[in-house]
């Protein structure tokens, strides 16, 4: 004979699959982010990569005067595009067009002055509204690198050493990889995956307790010879086993598709492998079972079925709170994090995607606070069914 829980866990899984417009909005929204994460990441990448596979295209007026520059620009990929003197309204029509990163203008007494070795100027036209602007930087660097081999010429023709002019030199070593760079970047977007744990089990929560109240079908099922936390325990399951499945399927497909990119063109990394991510997995399982069982509480204590829908909506936007929070002070990861439900699983997907050894204290703490919440919800909801003032909504 099964468990009387069990028996109610299947009734309630029953009717929660009978509702397939239901189940298609949780799918549908389950599978939602991590597309349109995957999309906006693959944007972000070929945005960066663009100049490498179509190179610069750099509009220039009086490009004759310095025939140097126009070749250093060239061994940069950057394509010189000579133009006739245009004015200021023809150049900010020019630079409107998608393929046009800046204009370079050389004033006519350009050749005199850099002869007479006054500061010769140039003119960069640019619109920083436009995507062409990131390119820009490209040229600077090149103009930079110019000047400065202008200058060193310079000093030499006089018999002085350019290395007067650096009287130090700075070297960088950066030991920081780019998995432990993009971490914190990667962990505040994937910190929303988690989210369905409060989505996915919602509807069934509520219709098995304030539903079923409103309907007068719950007093006939208290009828049944089981006690009240075996019915709980029952719902409890049931909403738990949808936002678990939720979860994993949301981790599991933000972990292809984060694979799949080429993350490295944009100075980011993803070093979860399946096994990761499977522990993870199983580490959020208590996240699911906690979501359950607070809106299984949440919903009990509620008038009306209105009113749990309501007042759940606002709950389950508090579990967001403590991770945004950490994001915006800039915190360092610290052992404390672990112990606060749905931080905790954002943290350790963070602290995974490093690529580091964590041991196995933070996916134990990371399981054991959601469990011992989910256990106090179901608990406090066992309590609360056996009032009389509950089943009767008085």
């Amino acid at each position: 004979m099964k468990p009387k829980f069990v028996v109610v866990f299947l009734k309630e899984i029953r009717e929660t699959l009978r509702d397939k417009r239901s189940l298609g909005l949780l799918v549908m929204f389950t599978l939602m982010y991590p597309v349109m994460l995957g999309y906006i990441l693959n944007r972000q990448i070929e945005r960066a990569t663009r100049p490498e596979r179509e190179g610069i295209s750099l509009a220039v007026i009086g490009a004759a005067q310095a025939p140097t520059l126009m070749a250093q620009l060239k061994q940069k990929n950057i394509t010189v595009h000579e133009m006739p003197d245009l004015g200021e309204d023809a150049i900010t029509e020019l630079l409107h067009s998608p393929k046009t990163a800046a204009l370079l203008r050389l004033p006519k007494n350009f050749s005199e002055s850099y002869a007479a070795m006054r500061p010769a100027r140039i003119e960069l036209w640019y619109d920083s509204a436009t995507e062409q602007d990131n390119r820009r930087h490209d040229i600077e660097d090149v103009l930079q690198a110019y000047g400065s081999n202008i200058a060193s010429a310079r000093l030499l023709a006089h018999g002085v050493s350019p290395a007067i002019l650096q009287p130090i030199q700075v070297q960088h070593y950066d030991t920081g990889t780019n998995a432990a760079r993009s971490a914190g970047l990667i962990g505040s977007i994937l910190g929303f995956l988690f989210f369905p744990a409060f989505i996915c089990g919602l509807s069934a929560a509520v219709d098995s307790t304030a539903g079923e109240r409103e309907r007068r079908s719950l007093e006939v099922l208290m009828a049944q010879p089981a006690r009240t936390w075996e019915l709980v325990v029952g719902k409890w399951l049931a909403a738990g086993s949808l936002a678990i499945v939720g979860i994993t399927l949301e981790l599991v497909l933000a972990h292809a598709i984060l694979s799949w990119l080429p993350l490295e063109e944009i100075g980011m990394s993803w070093r979860v492998n399946w096994r990761d991510l499977a522990l993870v997995c199983l580490a959020s399982v208590p996240l699911s079972l906690l979501a359950a069982g607070l809106q299984i509480a949440v919903a009990m204590n509620a008038r009306s079925f209105k009113e749990a829908q309501s007042v759940l909506s606002f709950v389950m936007l508090v579990p967001m709170v403590p991770g945004i929070a950490v994001s915006m002070l800039d915190l360092k990861t610290a052992d404390w994090m672990y112990i606060v439900p749905m931080l905790s699983n954002q943290t350790l997907l963070r602290e995974t995607a490093k690529g580091g050894d964590l041991g196995p204290l933070p996916y134990v703490l990371t399981f054991g606070c959601s469990l011992l919440g989910a256990l106090i919800a179901v608990g406090f909801a066992s309590w609360r069914m056996k009032s009389e003032r509950y089943v009767l909504a008085v």
